[in-house]
């Protein structure tokens, strides 16, 4: 584990409702550190906007939290806003459907699982609350990566071979690319085996008060239940929920898939 990063991260510990802005000298007293370490270590968070300098002299320097930690904290905000309104609908929908539901966010260049409701059944699934996984790979994935800039997506693909979970066989990046204008399209997506062996996934998406799509909601299940009249009844609910969910967090439009 890198000490200077665990040094300097602490350093922000030291700024509180009281203590809002510290001089070089504070800090590197309440820190028990050289005054040249910890100008190196608060010279590194500045430079990441972690940190910003109010004042400089040749005897000392102010210190206060910078913006990014204020965006840091927006997003994780949003996320636990978004987990809190979203739950209900994905509990009452596991109730009514009886399979996995996931909420799924873009992270970087990832694709992360914030939220679960479990089914009833005895069905163990790759994924858990925290996990990442390729945005390439997977329903819910892949309908946030659809959803992305053109750049983004070029971002995401443009890095080497891509493979599915246990096969050898590289994606075909061209047929990649056409499913994820059809997801755009038709406003949802599907996927077989591609996370886990006999397993379906089915996504809509989740749209913001800007009408922009901030996440997935995920159905997983064996793939046997995805089928005839049982897969169309999970659809119907799983639209009508994310549309729900949707409608909470100031969504206003259209845009949902059959």
């Amino acid at each position: 584990m890198n000490q200077s990063v665990i040094k300097a991260l602490k350093l922000l510990d030291l700024f509180t409702e009281d203590n809002e802005e510290l001089t070089l000298k504070e800090i590197s007293n309440k820190a028990d550190m050289p005054k040249p370490t910890a100008y190196r270590l608060l010279s590194a968070l500045e430079s990441c906007n972690f940190l910003y300098k109010t004042k400089e002299n040749e005897h000392d320097s102010r210190y206060r939290l910078g913006l990014k930690l204020l965006e840091l904290g927006q997003i994780v905000s949003d996320q636990l806003e978004l987990r809190g309104i979203a739950l209900p609908d994905m509990e009452e929908l596991a109730q009514e459907i009886n399979e996995v539901i996931h909420l799924v966010i873009v992270n970087q260049n990832e694709a992360t699982y914030i939220e679960k409701v479990e089914s009833t059944r005895a069905l163990r699934l790759y994924t858990r609350i925290g996990k990442s996984s390729p945005l390439y790979m997977g329903s819910g994935p892949k309908l946030l990566l659809a959803f992305l800039s053109q750049e983004m997506q070029e971002k995401v693909l443009g890095q080497g071979e891509l493979y599915y979970f246990g096969s050898h066989n590289p994606i075909d990046r061209k047929s990649l690319k056409n499913e994820l204008e059809k997801i755009r399209q038709e406003g949802y997506a599907y996927s077989i085996g591609e996370q886990d062996a006999d397993t379906t996934g089915i996504s809509y998406p989740i749209y913001d008060h800007r009408a922009q799509v901030i996440a997935a909601l995920t159905i997983s299940g064996l793939s046997s239940h995805f089928d005839g009249d049982n897969l169309t009844f999970i659809k119907t609910k799983s639209k009508k929920t994310a549309h729900a969910i949707s409608e909470k967090l100031g969504y206003r439009g259209a845009g949902f898939g059959s």
